[in-house]
């Protein structure tokens, strides 16, 4: 039987992205914000490096790359969209305006990641590789914005705390979508450079 999809190394990383941010939601939901977070971050980890992994194999197809593309996008809406959202409710963002908060968060999401794959798909047609910048606020920024505010959130009050997610999540959702541009590391050079 064939599968549609791609199932080489190449999107490994993506896959194991995903599988961390299911597991981030189901820790939020028991009660583990410890573990959550930590889920999270190695979502965070693994979308660093997926493109440098997928970089290296050689004679890539269009469908290939573009699969790629698809695939980074929709695993990003889960793991750096919905998984925030869902720690947030379950740390205390759980009003009726907390719940228009995490909507908007995970709208601005969608559109901030709908909005590259355009630019990316054209980019990718034109010049290849890495593109040199954003634009808005990379929704990856999530993985480490709120393992901070967490640690934060050890030191400060339950209460406090509660506010202080509001407001950044409201301000990181407005970024995900605001235009303006922000400079692109790569990852893949900056290892090449350390060899």
């Amino acid at each position: 039987m064939k599968f549609i999809g791609v199932y080489d190394y190449t999107v490994i990383l993506t896959y194991t992205s995903l599988v961390s941010g299911l597991i981030s939601m189901k820790c939020a939901y028991e009660g583990k914000p410890g573990l959550a977070i930590l889920c999270l971050m190695l979502s965070g980890i693994c979308d660093l490096f997926d493109g440098v992994v997928a970089r290296t194999k050689k004679g890539r197809t269009e469908d290939e790359k573009n699969f790629g593309i698809q695939l980074d996008s929709l695993c990003d809406v889960v793991c750096f969209g919905v998984v925030p959202a869902v720690f947030l409710y379950f740390s205390g963002v759980n009003t009726v305006l907390g719940l228009a908060v995490l909507f908007f968060y995970v709208l601005c999401a969608v559109i901030r990641l709908a909005f590259f794959n355009v630019l990316e798909t054209k980019r990718q047609t034109t010049e290849g590789g890495c593109a040199k910048e954003y634009r808005g606020l990379p929704v990856t920024t999530a993985s480490m914005i709120f393992p901070l505010l967490y640690l934060i959130g050890l030191k400060v009050s339950e209460d406090t705390m509660v506010i202080i997610y509001y407001v950044v999540a409201f301000l990181t959702a407005v970024l995900f979508i605001a235009d303006f541009r922000v400079p692109k590391v790569d990852i893949g050079k900056l290892l090449s450079k350390k060899k």
